[in-house]
């Protein structure tokens, strides 16, 4: 299934809302509580990687709505892993995308809401519970629902390198070849910060910043904000400048000019 027919779009929008909702429900509440516990689930000797009771219930909570509303769709999600679907679709899910900056007490994280095909991501949600945010995008539409209203996303025009502010999350970024190549760019750009999670993405839809640089991301970390991104104007690729669904190296840029210039920038070092 490459195209998505009208109805079908609508009730996916629909359902996308409803599962946002429900996640909103069940991380807030146990953000910022002492009741709030968290498991370590990385290997050993490898980054503090948390799982909380929140992330959990609302994978679960979002699931079962998926089971009654689209029991034919696929779903990928961080903590529940894959049920097969029949539909072409699949709905990728990360319930707390940031866990440590949730555990931390920060609102830089967030609830991706995807829904994919064979051709990539076509319609995505980042939601940020606490503050209120909503970033939407997908079907020919890019907008922002929160504290000042429901606006549209747009992101950045023409940026030259020199000027733009780029995110992260990681200063480590990712292999020591990574890290020189991210820094490569970071040296060149106006503003580097940190500690964004999928917030970042987000900042970069609705043309607050103008680049998103990682590496080593999961499919369920990106999905939603391709689709966000995308639908906003923006480009997401991977480090060669192929498709980023798979996850791995990841930029994403505002334009076609400030991608250009960056990817070439991280080409260099990692091509050596």
């Amino acid at each position: 299934m490459l195209s998505i027919d009208k109805a079908t779009q609508q009730d996916i929008v629909r359902v996308a809302h409803l599962l946002a909702d429900v996640a909103r429900v069940q991380t807030l509440r146990l953000f910022r509580t002492p009741d709030l516990v968290s498991d370590d689930k990385s290997k050993p000797d490898a980054i503090f990687d948390p799982v909380t009771e929140a992330d959990r219930a609302a994978e679960a909570a979002m699931r079962a709505i998926l089971e009654v509303e689209r029991p034919d769709d696929g779903i990928l999600g961080e903590e529940m892993g894959t049920s097969a679907g029949t539909s072409g679709l699949t709905w990728v899910l990360d319930p707390i995308d940031g866990t440590r900056g949730y555990i931390s007490g920060t609102p830089t994280w967030g609830v991706l809401i995807a829904v994919s095909n064979v051709a990539g991501p076509q319609f995505g949600i980042i939601d940020q519970p606490y503050i209120g945010e909503r970033f939407v995008g997908g079907f020919g539409h890019a907008t922002l629902t929160g504290p000042h209203g429901t606006t549209p996303l747009v992101t950045r025009a023409r940026t030259h390198l020199p000027d733009a502010t780029l995110l992260s999350t990681f200063p480590e970024v990712g292999t020591p070849l990574e890290r020189r190549a991210f820094e490569a760019v970071s040296k060149a750009v106006k503003l580097t910060r940190y500690g964004m999670d999928c917030y970042g993405y987000a900042l970069l839809a609705a043309g607050q910043v103008d680049l998103v640089i990682e590496a080593g991301l999961q499919p369920y970390d990106i999905h939603a904000p391709i689709a966000v991104i995308k639908a906003a104007g923006g480009i997401v690729s991977n480090w060669q400048g192929g498709v980023a669904h798979l996850g791995g190296r990841v930029i994403a840029a505002a334009n076609a000019d400030v991608h250009a210039v960056a990817l070439a920038t991280l080409q260099e070092i990692i091509d050596g």
